[in-house]
């Protein structure tokens, strides 16, 4: 069984106190001697939504979930000037890997996580032992059309207008939305879920922050050809199980990792965008015995 899960936080980066939840096998003796699992979360959400997944996978594993800068309960000081894009966010994950002293670990990645964690992987390729991606993009054709046209419309022409109303998906109704849509069942969906993240991103100036995140998930995209030569090269182990009834990564982002790493183990699970809070079950099962699988 798991230890209770710990609340913690640590200041990297030049002054980034960054917030993160641990846990461990409760029989744990020497927690360094476990392998790592890192868990990086996706808009809008923070480590909350892998409050239950972590004592789940840390009956094995020293289980490690973050919230980034922008998100959750890490503090940002003004002074520190933070630029606020994905290559910060991968900047500021190294840091904090750096300051625990883990040099390798697997990584479950969801939505802004895993363009976080891919542009690791490009910096320390031999750091990562195992790729479990849930919803975690990579190739253009698991942007879901309809979701992602007001946001290419933006990249190409990012008007300061155009910007402005990309503060519409931080509404309540569209937060919500990325949970309850697609799910089998959405009344087992706890409503402090999308509430939290709702009043998190209602802090003052966060709302431009997450439009400048909107704004530059171009840069992601335009990276996605180094990711796929980064997973045609080495291969790492990589389970990919989505929710197949998202609309925001579609299905076709799932099949696509078998292209360029035949190995790949592609599942779906009957559920949305979030697909945790509905088949935590089934998913918490696969990954552990995929690492089981790869002697992880």
């Amino acid at each position: 069984m798991a230890a209770p899960t710990q609340i913690k936080t640590i200041v990297v980066d030049n002054g980034v106190e960054v917030f993160y939840r641990e846990a461990v096998p409760a029989s744990t003796q020497n927690t360094n001697a476990l392998p790592v699992i890192l868990l990086l979360h996706g808009f809008p959400s923070s480590s909350f939504q892998y409050r239950n997944l972590i004592p789940r996978l840390a009956e094995k594993y020293r289980v490690i979930a973050p919230d980034f800068p922008g998100y959750g309960f890490t503090v940002v000081p003004d002074a520190r000037k933070y630029e606020y894009t994905f290559a910060a966010l991968a900047n500021t994950t190294a840091a904090f890997l750096d300051a625990l002293k883990i040099t390798k670990f697997s990584v479950y990645v969801f939505d802004y996580g895993a363009p976080t964690a891919y542009r690791l992987a490009l910096q320390r390729p031999e750091a990562i032992t195992a790729i479990i991606t849930q919803n975690g993009n990579a190739y253009v054709e698991g942007l879901g059309a309809s979701f992602w046209a007001p946001f290419e419309d933006v990249w190409a022409n990012p008007t300061p207008e155009k910007i402005k109303a990309l503060e519409d998906f931080l509404s309540f109704d569209v937060t919500k939305s990325q949970y309850v849509d697609g799910s089998p069942d959405p009344s087992v969906i706890p409503p402090e879920t999308y509430n939290l993240d709702y009043y998190l991103m209602t802090r003052p100036g966060n709302a431009q922050i997450q439009a400048g995140f909107f704004v530059d998930y171009q840069n992601n995209v335009a990276l996605y050809p180094q990711f796929q030569a980064y997973f045609r090269t080495r291969r790492p182990p990589t389970l990919a199980i989505w929710g197949k009834n998202d609309a925001i990564f579609v299905p076709a982002g799932a099949e696509a990792f078998k292209r360029d790493n035949p190995d790949a183990i592609v599942k779906f699970v009957d559920a949305g965008h979030f697909a945790l809070e509905t088949s935590l079950e089934e998913i918490s099962q696969n990954v552990l015995d995929f690492l089981a699988s790869k002697g992880i």
